[in-house]
Protein backbone atom coordinates (compact mmCIF):
# COMPACT_ATOMS: atom_id res chain seq x y z
CA UNK A 1 0.00 0.00 0.00
CA UNK A 2 1.42 3.46 -1.12
CA UNK A 3 0.96 6.31 1.47
CA UNK A 4 -0.98 9.33 0.29
CA UNK A 5 1.53 11.34 -1.98
CA UNK A 6 3.43 14.49 -0.48
CA UNK A 7 5.75 16.87 -1.54
CA UNK A 8 8.93 16.43 -3.66
CA UNK A 9 11.84 15.74 -0.86
CA UNK A 10 9.42 15.71 1.61
CA UNK A 11 7.26 13.23 3.87
CA UNK A 12 3.73 12.63 4.91
CA UNK A 13 3.43 12.22 8.53
CA UNK A 14 2.13 8.03 7.51
CA UNK A 15 5.40 7.78 5.12
CA UNK A 16 7.64 9.37 8.12
CA UNK A 17 6.00 6.59 11.18
CA UNK A 18 6.24 3.74 8.34
CA UNK A 19 9.95 4.37 7.53
CA UNK A 20 10.82 5.09 11.64
CA UNK A 21 9.05 1.81 12.34
CA UNK A 22 11.92 -1.28 11.90
CA UNK A 23 9.18 -3.65 11.12
CA UNK A 24 6.71 -1.33 9.43
CA UNK A 25 2.92 -0.33 10.13
CA UNK A 26 1.23 -3.61 11.12
CA UNK A 27 -2.15 -2.08 10.65
CA UNK A 28 -4.14 0.77 9.19
CA UNK A 29 -2.07 3.68 10.30
CA UNK A 30 -4.45 7.51 9.40
CA UNK A 31 -3.65 11.05 10.10
CA UNK A 32 -4.87 14.16 10.62
CA UNK A 33 -2.95 15.86 7.06
CA UNK A 34 -5.36 12.70 5.49
CA UNK A 35 -1.93 10.34 4.86
CA UNK A 36 -1.99 6.80 5.66
CA UNK A 37 -0.26 3.58 5.56
CA UNK A 38 -0.44 -0.17 6.18
CA UNK A 39 -3.16 -2.89 4.94
CA UNK A 40 -5.85 -1.17 3.55
CA UNK A 41 -8.34 -3.98 4.06
CA UNK A 42 -7.30 -4.15 8.21
CA UNK A 43 -9.94 -3.91 10.48
CA UNK A 44 -7.36 -2.92 12.95
CA UNK A 45 -6.36 0.88 12.67
CA UNK A 46 -4.81 3.32 14.38
CA UNK A 47 -5.47 7.05 13.61
CA UNK A 48 -3.44 10.23 14.81
CA UNK A 49 -5.47 12.98 15.49
CA UNK A 50 -4.00 16.51 15.88
CA UNK A 51 0.18 17.60 16.01
CA UNK A 52 -0.06 17.07 20.25
CA UNK A 53 -0.22 13.68 19.44
CA UNK A 54 2.80 13.26 16.73
CA UNK A 55 4.59 15.59 19.43
CA UNK A 56 3.71 12.44 22.06
CA UNK A 57 4.85 9.76 19.35
CA UNK A 58 7.94 11.29 18.19
CA UNK A 59 9.94 12.91 21.60
CA UNK A 60 8.93 9.34 23.44
CA UNK A 61 9.40 6.76 20.66
CA UNK A 62 7.63 3.06 21.29
CA UNK A 63 5.16 2.13 23.91
CA UNK A 64 5.16 4.89 26.00
CA UNK A 65 4.60 7.94 23.20
CA UNK A 66 2.09 5.83 21.98
CA UNK A 67 0.37 5.11 25.27
CA UNK A 68 0.56 8.87 26.13
CA UNK A 69 -0.79 9.86 22.74
CA UNK A 70 -3.92 7.57 23.43
CA UNK A 71 -4.98 8.59 26.73
CA UNK A 72 -4.47 12.26 26.06
CA UNK A 73 -7.67 11.71 23.67
CA UNK A 74 -4.80 12.65 20.37
CA UNK A 75 -4.78 8.36 18.93
CA UNK A 76 -7.93 7.11 18.34
CA UNK A 77 -8.02 3.19 17.95
CA UNK A 78 -10.20 1.64 15.26
CA UNK A 79 -11.41 -1.70 15.54
CA UNK A 80 -11.80 -2.49 19.11
CA UNK A 81 -13.59 -1.54 22.59
CA UNK A 82 -11.33 1.00 24.81
CA UNK A 83 -11.86 -1.56 27.65
CA UNK A 84 -10.58 -4.15 25.72
CA UNK A 85 -7.96 -3.62 22.81
CA UNK A 86 -6.50 -6.87 23.14
CA UNK A 87 -7.02 -7.76 19.10
CA UNK A 88 -5.38 -4.68 18.30
CA UNK A 89 -1.99 -4.76 21.20
CA UNK A 90 -1.75 -8.56 19.54
CA UNK A 91 -1.01 -7.21 16.30
CA UNK A 92 1.31 -4.40 17.55
CA UNK A 93 3.08 -6.77 20.10
CA UNK A 94 7.13 -5.92 19.47
CA UNK A 95 6.11 -3.77 16.64
CA UNK A 96 6.11 -0.19 17.90
CA UNK A 97 10.39 0.42 17.62
CA UNK A 98 11.76 3.10 16.07
CA UNK A 99 15.28 2.18 14.41
CA UNK A 100 17.77 5.14 13.89
CA UNK A 101 17.55 7.06 10.85
CA UNK A 102 20.57 7.59 8.74
CA UNK A 103 21.79 11.53 8.68
CA UNK A 104 20.20 11.53 5.24
CA UNK A 105 16.77 9.89 6.53
CA UNK A 106 16.75 12.63 9.46
CA UNK A 107 17.29 15.68 7.77
CA UNK A 108 14.37 14.72 5.00
CA UNK A 109 12.33 13.61 8.78
CA UNK A 110 13.19 17.34 10.17
CA UNK A 111 12.21 19.39 7.19
CA UNK A 112 9.36 17.22 6.84
CA UNK A 113 7.39 16.93 10.36
CA UNK A 114 9.48 20.61 11.31
CA UNK A 115 10.97 18.99 14.14
CA UNK A 116 12.70 21.88 15.19
CA UNK A 117 9.59 23.01 16.11
CA UNK A 118 8.23 20.02 17.73
CA UNK A 119 8.13 20.30 21.63
CA UNK A 120 7.86 17.77 24.25
CA UNK A 121 4.32 18.15 25.49
CA UNK A 122 3.41 17.58 29.38
CA UNK A 123 2.11 14.26 29.56
CA UNK A 124 -1.32 12.94 30.65
CA UNK A 125 -2.20 14.06 34.65
CA UNK A 126 -2.67 10.56 34.84
CA UNK A 127 1.02 9.82 34.69
CA UNK A 128 3.92 9.96 37.38
CA UNK A 129 7.32 10.61 37.12
CA UNK A 130 10.01 8.33 35.90
CA UNK A 131 11.37 6.79 38.43
CA UNK A 132 14.75 8.63 38.72
CA UNK A 133 13.15 11.80 39.03
CA UNK A 134 11.15 10.13 42.03
CA UNK A 135 13.74 10.96 44.77
CA UNK A 136 11.90 13.86 45.89
CA UNK A 137 9.50 11.19 47.23
CA UNK A 138 12.06 9.31 49.29
CA UNK A 139 13.94 6.65 48.97
CA UNK A 140 12.87 3.89 46.44
CA UNK A 141 10.85 1.14 48.75
CA UNK A 142 10.56 3.60 52.03
CA UNK A 143 7.67 3.29 53.82
CA UNK A 144 6.81 7.05 52.76
CA UNK A 145 7.20 6.67 49.20
CA UNK A 146 6.12 2.87 48.96
CA UNK A 147 2.68 4.85 50.45
CA UNK A 148 2.96 6.98 47.48
CA UNK A 149 3.24 4.29 44.87
CA UNK A 150 0.58 2.24 46.52
CA UNK A 151 -1.91 5.35 47.20
CA UNK A 152 -1.11 6.27 42.70
CA UNK A 153 -2.72 2.61 41.94
CA UNK A 154 -4.98 1.64 44.54
CA UNK A 155 -6.95 4.31 45.74
CA UNK A 156 -8.22 5.29 42.74
CA UNK A 157 -11.78 4.58 43.37
CA UNK A 158 -13.55 1.65 45.28
CA UNK A 159 -16.78 1.96 42.97
CA UNK A 160 -14.21 1.64 40.10
CA UNK A 161 -12.82 -1.22 41.28
CA UNK A 162 -16.20 -3.35 42.03
CA UNK A 163 -17.10 -2.52 38.20
CA UNK A 164 -13.91 -4.00 36.70
CA UNK A 165 -12.78 -6.63 39.87
CA UNK A 166 -17.20 -7.76 40.29
CA UNK A 167 -18.43 -8.90 43.82
CA UNK A 168 -15.41 -10.58 45.14
CA UNK A 169 -12.98 -7.72 45.06
CA UNK A 170 -9.62 -9.53 44.16
CA UNK A 171 -7.57 -8.06 42.64
CA UNK A 172 -4.74 -10.92 42.15
CA UNK A 173 -4.85 -13.60 39.81
CA UNK A 174 -7.73 -16.36 39.89
CA UNK A 175 -7.55 -20.09 39.74
CA UNK A 176 -9.90 -21.93 37.47
CA UNK A 177 -11.36 -25.22 37.99
CA UNK A 178 -12.46 -25.57 35.07
CA UNK A 179 -12.36 -23.30 31.90
CA UNK A 180 -15.92 -22.87 31.73
CA UNK A 181 -16.00 -21.58 35.91
CA UNK A 182 -17.24 -18.04 35.95
CA UNK A 183 -14.74 -15.27 37.77
CA UNK A 184 -16.30 -15.54 41.13
CA UNK A 185 -15.60 -19.06 41.36
CA UNK A 186 -11.94 -18.77 39.78
CA UNK A 187 -11.28 -16.56 42.72
CA UNK A 188 -13.37 -18.07 45.48
CA UNK A 189 -10.92 -21.22 44.64
CA UNK A 190 -7.70 -19.05 44.73
CA UNK A 191 -8.13 -18.16 47.91
CA UNK A 192 -9.72 -21.44 48.59
CA UNK A 193 -5.95 -23.12 47.47
CA UNK A 194 -4.09 -21.02 49.78
CA UNK A 195 -6.09 -21.49 52.41
CA UNK A 196 -5.54 -25.57 51.97
CA UNK A 197 -1.58 -24.83 50.84
CA UNK A 198 -1.62 -22.90 54.19
CA UNK A 199 -3.28 -25.84 55.92
CA UNK A 200 -5.48 -23.45 58.00
CA UNK A 201 -7.59 -25.15 60.78
CA UNK A 202 -10.18 -23.63 63.26
CA UNK A 203 -8.74 -21.36 65.99
CA UNK A 204 -5.58 -20.93 64.35
CA UNK A 205 -3.72 -17.19 63.49
CA UNK A 206 -3.32 -15.63 59.98
CA UNK A 207 -1.72 -12.73 58.70
CA UNK A 208 -2.51 -11.42 55.20
CA UNK A 209 0.57 -8.67 54.08
CA UNK A 210 -1.11 -6.66 51.45
CA UNK A 211 -4.70 -7.67 51.96
CA UNK A 212 -6.22 -5.22 49.52
CA UNK A 213 -9.57 -5.81 49.99
CA UNK A 214 -9.55 -8.03 52.37
CA UNK A 215 -10.72 -11.33 49.85
CA UNK A 216 -8.19 -13.83 52.05
CA UNK A 217 -9.18 -12.33 55.31
CA UNK A 218 -12.91 -12.75 55.11
CA UNK A 219 -12.45 -16.02 53.41
CA UNK A 220 -10.00 -17.38 56.40
CA UNK A 221 -12.41 -16.55 58.79
CA UNK A 222 -15.30 -17.22 57.10
CA UNK A 223 -14.75 -20.68 55.94
CA UNK A 224 -11.90 -21.88 58.17
CA UNK A 225 -12.69 -19.87 61.09
CA UNK A 226 -9.18 -18.44 61.45
CA UNK A 227 -8.43 -15.52 63.42
CA UNK A 228 -6.78 -13.48 60.35
CA UNK A 229 -5.32 -10.10 60.43
CA UNK A 230 -4.85 -7.80 57.16
CA UNK A 231 -2.45 -5.03 56.06
CA UNK A 232 -2.73 -2.67 53.41
CA UNK A 233 -0.95 0.52 52.20
CA UNK A 234 -4.05 1.78 50.93
CA UNK A 235 -6.39 3.90 52.63
CA UNK A 236 -9.62 3.19 50.44
CA UNK A 237 -9.21 -0.61 50.84
CA UNK A 238 -9.06 -0.42 54.28
CA UNK A 239 -12.07 1.18 54.49
CA UNK A 240 -13.29 -1.05 52.15
CA UNK A 241 -12.63 -4.04 54.06
CA UNK A 242 -13.45 -3.22 57.38
CA UNK A 243 -17.27 -2.02 56.10
CA UNK A 244 -17.50 -5.69 54.48
CA UNK A 245 -15.83 -7.47 57.69
CA UNK A 246 -18.57 -5.60 59.54
CA UNK A 247 -21.60 -6.39 56.86
CA UNK A 248 -20.64 -10.41 56.87
CA UNK A 249 -20.55 -10.27 60.35
CA UNK A 250 -16.92 -11.50 60.89
CA UNK A 251 -15.91 -8.95 63.31
CA UNK A 252 -14.91 -11.79 66.00
CA UNK A 253 -12.53 -13.33 63.93
CA UNK A 254 -11.40 -10.64 61.32
CA UNK A 255 -9.46 -7.57 61.12
CA UNK A 256 -7.60 -5.02 58.16
CA UNK A 257 -5.24 -2.30 59.39
CA UNK A 258 -4.25 0.71 57.08
CA UNK A 259 -0.51 0.54 57.34
CA UNK A 260 2.97 -0.86 56.10
CA UNK A 261 3.88 -5.12 55.87
CA UNK A 262 6.79 -4.08 57.64
CA UNK A 263 4.50 -2.45 60.71
CA UNK A 264 2.69 -5.82 61.85
CA UNK A 265 5.34 -6.92 64.33
CA UNK A 266 3.10 -9.70 66.36
CA UNK A 267 4.78 -13.05 65.87
CA UNK A 268 3.62 -16.43 66.69
CA UNK A 269 1.02 -16.72 63.50
CA UNK A 270 0.26 -20.53 61.95
CA UNK A 271 0.60 -19.02 58.61
CA UNK A 272 1.25 -16.38 56.72
CA UNK A 273 -0.21 -15.09 53.25
CA UNK A 274 1.07 -12.52 50.50
CA UNK A 275 -1.18 -12.30 47.51
CA UNK A 276 0.26 -9.47 45.21
CA UNK A 277 2.71 -7.65 47.80
CA UNK A 278 6.25 -9.24 46.23
CA UNK A 279 5.83 -7.06 42.67
CA UNK A 280 5.91 -3.82 45.44
CA UNK A 281 8.35 -4.28 47.63
CA UNK A 282 11.52 -4.27 45.15
CA UNK A 283 14.25 -7.10 44.43
CA UNK A 284 17.05 -5.62 46.62
CA UNK A 285 14.64 -6.37 49.68
CA UNK A 286 13.51 -9.58 49.49
CA UNK A 287 16.50 -10.96 52.14
CA UNK A 288 14.00 -7.97 54.94
CA UNK A 289 10.96 -9.04 53.06
CA UNK A 290 11.28 -12.91 53.84
CA UNK A 291 13.06 -12.30 56.99
CA UNK A 292 10.10 -10.27 58.32
CA UNK A 293 7.48 -12.95 56.89
CA UNK A 294 9.57 -16.05 58.70
CA UNK A 295 9.94 -13.66 62.12
CA UNK A 296 5.97 -13.41 61.97
CA UNK A 297 5.44 -17.45 62.00
CA UNK A 298 5.71 -19.92 65.06
CA UNK A 299 7.96 -22.45 64.61
CA UNK A 300 6.56 -25.03 61.69
CA UNK A 301 4.15 -22.06 60.50
CA UNK A 302 3.86 -21.70 56.44
CA UNK A 303 4.14 -18.99 54.51
CA UNK A 304 2.70 -18.44 50.90
CA UNK A 305 3.58 -16.27 48.48
CA UNK A 306 1.88 -15.59 45.90
CA UNK A 307 2.97 -13.35 42.82
CA UNK A 308 3.76 -12.18 39.62
CA UNK A 309 6.95 -13.21 37.93
CA UNK A 310 9.55 -13.49 34.92
CA UNK A 311 10.07 -16.27 32.82
CA UNK A 312 14.01 -15.63 33.48
CA UNK A 313 15.44 -14.96 37.13
CA UNK A 314 16.90 -11.13 36.23
CA UNK A 315 16.25 -8.08 37.87
CA UNK A 316 13.87 -6.45 35.60
CA UNK A 317 11.68 -3.20 36.37
CA UNK A 318 8.92 -2.73 34.60
CA UNK A 319 8.20 -1.12 31.77
CA UNK A 320 8.11 2.67 31.29
CA UNK A 321 4.37 2.69 30.80
CA UNK A 322 3.57 0.61 33.77
CA UNK A 323 6.31 2.26 35.60
CA UNK A 324 4.43 5.64 35.10
CA UNK A 325 0.91 4.70 34.94
CA UNK A 326 -0.01 1.53 36.82
CA UNK A 327 2.95 0.39 39.53
CA UNK A 328 5.28 2.85 40.20
CA UNK A 329 8.82 1.11 41.21
CA UNK A 330 7.53 -2.35 40.66
CA UNK A 331 10.03 -4.72 39.69
CA UNK A 332 9.70 -8.13 38.60
CA UNK A 333 12.12 -11.73 38.53
CA UNK A 334 11.74 -15.35 38.59
CA UNK A 335 10.54 -17.37 40.62
CA UNK A 336 13.98 -19.15 41.53
CA UNK A 337 15.09 -15.45 42.94
CA UNK A 338 12.17 -15.42 44.79
CA UNK A 339 12.86 -19.46 46.24
CA UNK A 340 16.36 -18.56 46.42
CA UNK A 341 15.69 -14.92 48.68
CA UNK A 342 13.24 -17.17 50.91
CA UNK A 343 15.56 -20.05 51.60
CA UNK A 344 18.79 -17.65 52.16
CA UNK A 345 16.45 -16.37 55.31
CA UNK A 346 15.91 -20.14 56.49
CA UNK A 347 12.63 -21.10 55.46
CA UNK A 348 11.80 -24.44 53.64
CA UNK A 349 9.95 -24.27 50.16
CA UNK A 350 8.01 -27.19 50.09
CA UNK A 351 6.28 -26.43 46.58
CA UNK A 352 5.89 -23.58 44.10
CA UNK A 353 3.21 -23.86 41.28
CA UNK A 354 2.63 -21.43 37.96
CA UNK A 355 -0.40 -20.61 37.59
CA UNK A 356 0.55 -18.45 34.62
CA UNK A 357 -2.81 -19.56 32.07
CA UNK A 358 -4.94 -18.89 35.30
CA UNK A 359 -3.94 -14.96 35.12
CA UNK A 360 -4.63 -14.81 31.43
CA UNK A 361 -7.82 -15.66 31.89
CA UNK A 362 -8.55 -13.59 34.79
CA UNK A 363 -7.45 -10.20 32.85
CA UNK A 364 -9.97 -11.61 30.27
CA UNK A 365 -12.50 -11.68 32.09
CA UNK A 366 -11.60 -8.34 34.14
CA UNK A 367 -11.34 -6.75 30.99
CA UNK A 368 -14.74 -7.91 29.97
CA UNK A 369 -16.27 -6.09 33.50
CA UNK A 370 -14.63 -2.76 31.62
CA UNK A 371 -15.98 -3.44 28.38
CA UNK A 372 -19.57 -3.85 29.79
CA UNK A 373 -19.03 -0.72 32.35
CA UNK A 374 -17.70 1.30 30.37
CA UNK A 375 -19.23 4.71 31.11
CA UNK A 376 -20.06 4.28 34.40
CA UNK A 377 -16.18 3.73 34.62
CA UNK A 378 -15.45 6.87 32.88
CA UNK A 379 -17.96 8.53 34.53
CA UNK A 380 -16.17 7.29 38.04
CA UNK A 381 -12.82 7.83 37.11
CA UNK A 382 -12.63 9.87 33.44
CA UNK A 383 -11.83 8.63 30.34
CA UNK A 384 -8.07 8.94 30.69
CA UNK A 385 -7.74 6.62 33.28
CA UNK A 386 -10.28 4.16 31.96
CA UNK A 387 -7.87 3.93 28.78
CA UNK A 388 -5.14 3.29 31.10
CA UNK A 389 -6.57 0.39 32.50
CA UNK A 390 -7.84 -1.07 29.10
CA UNK A 391 -4.47 -0.96 27.80
CA UNK A 392 -2.92 -2.09 31.03
CA UNK A 393 -5.26 -5.06 31.64
CA UNK A 394 -5.32 -6.04 27.72
CA UNK A 395 -1.48 -5.88 27.48
CA UNK A 396 -0.63 -7.84 30.59
CA UNK A 397 -3.02 -10.57 29.38
CA UNK A 398 -0.90 -10.58 25.96
CA UNK A 399 2.30 -10.86 28.10
CA UNK A 400 0.51 -13.68 30.43
CA UNK A 401 -0.32 -15.42 27.18
CA UNK A 402 3.39 -15.36 25.43
CA UNK A 403 5.30 -16.33 28.76
CA UNK A 404 6.70 -13.17 29.46
CA UNK A 405 5.15 -12.96 32.70
CA UNK A 406 3.96 -15.58 34.97
CA UNK A 407 2.46 -16.13 37.90
CA UNK A 408 3.85 -18.33 40.95
CA UNK A 409 3.02 -19.75 44.10
CA UNK A 410 5.91 -20.49 46.45
CA UNK A 411 5.48 -22.52 49.90
CA UNK A 412 7.13 -22.53 52.99
CA UNK A 413 7.38 -23.53 56.33
CA UNK A 414 9.67 -22.14 59.28
CA UNK A 415 11.59 -25.65 59.57
CA UNK A 416 13.43 -25.85 63.60
CA UNK A 417 16.40 -28.09 63.41
CA UNK A 418 15.41 -31.74 63.10
CA UNK A 419 11.92 -30.98 62.81
CA UNK A 420 9.99 -32.23 59.40
CA UNK A 421 8.10 -28.79 59.30
CA UNK A 422 4.46 -30.39 59.98
CA UNK A 423 4.15 -31.53 56.50
CA UNK A 424 2.66 -34.57 55.38
CA UNK A 425 4.41 -37.21 52.75
CA UNK A 426 2.42 -36.03 50.14
CA UNK A 427 0.74 -32.55 49.32
CA UNK A 428 -3.21 -33.10 50.48
CA UNK A 429 -4.35 -29.64 48.85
Amino acid sequence: MTPSSSQPGTLTIAEALASLLRDGMPVRFTAYDGSSVGPADSELGLELLNRRGLAYILTAPGDLGMARAYIAGDLALHGVHPGDPYALLTGLQGRLQFRTPTAAEALTLTRSLDLLNLRPPAPPPQERLPRWRRVVEGLRHSMVRDAGAISHHYDVSNRFYELVLGPSMAYTCAVYPTPDASLEEAQHEKHDLIARKLDLQPGQRLLDVGCGWGGMVRHAAREYGVKALGVTLSKQQAEWARAAIEREGLGDLAEVRHGDYREATETGFDAVSSIGLTEHIGVANYPAYFTHLRDRLRPGGRLLNHCITRSHNRHHPVGAFLDRYVFPDGELTGSGRIIAAAQDVGLEVMHAENLRPHYAMTLTAWCRNLVEHWDECVAEVGEGTARVWGLYLAGSRVGFERNETELHHVLAVRTEAGDSGGFPLRPTW
